[in-house]
This record gives structure tokens, sequence and C-alpha cells, in this order.
């Protein structure tokens, strides 16, 4: 089900929210009414602990997370032919590879088991040095906590059956909509609210229960930013910018949707606004975390640490749960030495295959990637343990201006710089499993089946779940 919500947001708004917190409490709702069943019937042997939720909650969020950050509503259908063909420069066979169950499996399989090599010697800097929130994570591990208490099961059929108001509105007003919809830009999909000259310029109101679930998900400051940049785009810019046709671009009367044209524009400078966002919040924290660093172990100044941590507490000032999360947390805690081997084998097994499957992507590119990967790999999980938000794909973008520039658009660039993007952005996603890291330790769950937990769930995500709700919806063999 999670899956099947992940890949149509991906297809539609490209904006996912953190599934953490209803993956815990459907969790609980259901295993919960299981073990009632089961202890009626006399079966029952051990009770349902908060630790199992915990896990359950990480496999399902593990198994949802392959449908956004495997690139199904971005890179790998930007290979594809249909969309080489509205570009004249990447219509070619070396930029062309059209997508296919075998090659995108083999692909997938590989980066996102480099992902979650790499969350493993994030964890104890994150949590217990650094002290991050991670507020999914944080909000998971408390919602759990508080169920498996007395009262917890009441709490618990409460908020589900707000889940399931909720749902059914939204479920039968879409039902609703779809009489009225006869086709595209048709019905209340595409109500020209502002009139149709604003219709014109994609100014309508299209009653989606989705758009407005999301929005009332992000912050004011993100649908303010959205706001303001759909005025400024679709509602002067734009416009101005097409009435220059014929003088900018030629001829006057090409497609919008060629990159000669409009659509150039549009593409372009949107995506230099996101680059440089991120390529500045990059370079701060960048700079944040090797100044802290290089106060804390060569000026051997306890004092200073990063803006956002207070401290490593000593033993003796900490909390009794505290004591006991961290005394768990480093008992259990994966080998170090155990996340390397994984991830310089698999770094040596991509290094060797993925050129394989993308002849353009040379192996000298990858350990390039390599390199720098561990850099972002902090930075992307240093950033989400403070704003819930990752900043994959923007890293990503990095991969596809450094690598495609690198290979060049005669010898596959396009495809190169898809292919580097694709590694990124999904080795780096898998770095939201910190959040469920998070929950794990504060609700005393074992690292190790927390770790065997992701391994199952990203494997059934990507084997099952993921490629079979694609082919549902769009409908390829």
């Amino acid at each position: 089900m999670f899956t099947f919500i992940v890949m149509k947001l991906n297809l539609t708004t490209g904006i996912i929210p953190s599934l953490n917190v209803s993956a815990g409490l459907l969790g609980f709702f259901f295993v919960k009414t299981w073990t009632k069943f089961l202890e009626k019937s006399g079966l029952l042997r051990q009770p349902f602990t908060r630790q199992e939720n915990t896990v359950i909650q990480t496999c399902v969020v593990a198994a949802s997370g392959i449908a956004f950050s495997g690139g199904f509503g971005s890179y790998l259908f930007g290979m594809s032919e249909k969309i080489a063909k509205q570009s004249t420069e990447a219509d070619d066979a070396q930029n062309i590879k059209n997508p296919a169950v075998g090659w995108m499996i083999g692909f997938l399989f590989i980066v996102s088991f480099l992902g979650l090599f790499s969350v493993v010697p994030l964890r104890k800097i994150m949590i217990l040095d650094f002290k991050l929130i991670y507020p999914s994570g944080t909000a998971t591990a408390y919602l759990i906590n508080s169920f498996h208490t007395p009262q917890g099961a009441k709490l618990a059929k409460k908020q589900v059956r707000a889940l399931g108001k909720f749902f059914s509105f939204s479920f039968l007003w879409g039902f609703f909509q779809w009489f009225f919809t006869a086709g595209d830009y048709c019905g209340f999909s595409s109500f020209p609210t502002f009139g149709l000259k604003a219709f014109e310029n994609r100014f309508y109101f299209d009653f989606s229960a989705t758009y407005v679930g999301v929005g009332m998900i992000c912050p004011h400051l993100i649908n303010v930013s959205l706001l303001l940049g759909a005025i400024l785009s679709w509602g002067i810019m734009w416009p101005l910018i097409y009435n220059q046709r014929g003088h900018w671009w030629q001829p006057a009367d090409l497609s919008q949707s060629s990159l000669h044209g409009l659509q150039g524009y549009r593409i372009f400078i949107g995506i230099a606004m996101i680059l440089g966002d991120g390529l500045y919040n990059f370079i701060k924290v960048l700079g944040i975390t090797l100044f802290s660093l290089y106060r804390q172990f060569c000026v051997k100044d306890q004092g200073s640490v990063l803006p956002v941590a207070s401290g490593v507490t000593p033993k003796n000032l900490m909390s009794y749960d505290d004591q006991r999360r961290t005394q768990l947390f480093l008992k259990d805690e994966i080998p170090p030495c155990f996340a390397v081997v994984g991830y310089v084998g698999i770094a040596i097994i991509s290094t060797t295959v993925l050129p394989h499957i993308f002849h353009q992507l040379k192996w000298y590119y990858i350990v390039v990637i390599y390199v720098f990967a561990p850099t972002m790999a902090f930075c992307n999980a240093y950033g989400c343990g403070l704003t819930d938000w990752s900043l994959a794909s923007t890293y990503g973008k990095l991969a596809i201006f450094t690598i495609g520039a690198w290979a060049g658009a005669s010898h596959g660039g396009v495809l190169a710089g898809l292919a580097a993007w694709g590694h990124d952005e999904h080795r780096l996603n898998r770095l939201d499993l910190m959040q469920t890291s998070k929950a794990g330790y504060l609700t005393l769950a074992s690292p190790r089946s927390m770790f065997v937990s992701q391994v199952i769930g990203t494997k059934n995500g990507l084997c099952h779940f993921a490629l079979c709700v694609l082919a549902l919806l769009q409908g390829f063999p």
C-alpha cells in the first residue's frame, strides 16, 4: 500500500512526505489485532513488543522508499527513447537506454545495498555524538513507545479511526471527480478558477486531495516559496519570455516542449536555482563540519561542538533511560569493519558491473564518484537529521553536470550523467534510514535487527513491490 502511494506521488507531485509515523501506526494496529486473536485462541506465546513494532516499521519504510529513490519518476525514464526524442542532442543511440526489468533490478540492487552500508558507520556519530534529532524518527519512536502502554491501544484506535476517515473522504472525492473527467484538461482536475487567460498559463485549481495533503504536511515556508515561485514563473517570467519567440529562439512556432525554446528556459532556470541553493548548503554544512571537527580534535577544545549538538553528555549526567539506550546501542552495534568491508566490496562490484550496464559510464567515473561519496553521505545525513529533508536529488544534479561534461555529448554524456545521478541519488536517499535508526535507538531496538530489517525491506522493495506497482501504474512490460 505504501509503495503504491509513494509511486503515485512520485509520478505526480514529486514530493514524498515521511511515512515513518504511518508505518509505525498501522504496523501496531494490524499486528495488535492479530495477536489479540491469537491470545483468544490460546496460541499466543509472547506479547507484541515495541521493538518488534519498530522493526516492522523499518522494513516497511525501507521497502516503500525504493519506489521514490529508485528514480522511477526521474532518471530511469529520462534515459528512454521517448524522452530522448524531445531533444535533438540526446536523440541518438549513445544516449538512449529503454527501461527493462533486468538491468533495472541489477542497477538498483548495487546502489541500494551500497547505501545501507553507508548508513552503518554514521549511526553512532549522528545519534550519539552529535545527538541529531531526526524529527520523523523521533516522532515515530515516541508514538510507538506510547502505544505499548496500558493507554496506548486506545490512542492507536483513535488515530487509525481518524486515518480511515480522511482516507475514505479522499478516495470518494477522487472517485466523484472521475465522473466529470472526459479527457485531459477537463473536469474538476482543470477548473479555470481565475479565467481562461490564466488557464492558458497553467493557473487553475485541480481539486486534488493529494496536493492539499502535501500542503498541510509541508511547513508554511515551503508552501509560500512554492506559491511565490509559481507566480513569478508562470505568471510573469514565462509569458514575458514567450513574447520573445522569434528573437530569443528560432523558429517562432517551435514546440513549447522543446529544450531549444521556452521549455529550455523553464528547466535550466529552475535547475540553476536549485543547484545554486544546494551547492551553498553543501559548502556551508561541509565548512561548519570541518571547522567544528578541527576545533574538537586538533585544538582539543571540549566545549566546542557542532551547532546542532549539546556535546557528548557525560555518562554520570545522562538519564537512566539514555544510559540504557546508549548501552544497548553500543553493545549490539554492527562492527565498523563489517560496514567498511561491505562498502568496499560493493564499491568494487559496482565499479566492475556498472560499466557493463551503462557502457558510457566508465570505471574511472565511478571511482571519482566514490572518492566524493563519503563527504556527500555525511552532509546529507547531517542535513536530514536537522531538517528531515534529504538533499540527495541536489547532490545528484552535481553528478549530472560533472560526469556528463566529462564524458561529452558525443560519447553518451547524457546517459552517463543520468546514470551517475541515479547512482548518487539512490545511494544518498538510503541515508533516510537514519530516521529509523533514531527510532530504534529510542525504542531500545537492536541495531543488528534494524539492519537486517532494512536489508529485507530493501530486497522486497526491489524485487517485488516497486516494479509491480510501476507496471500497474505505467503499463510497461
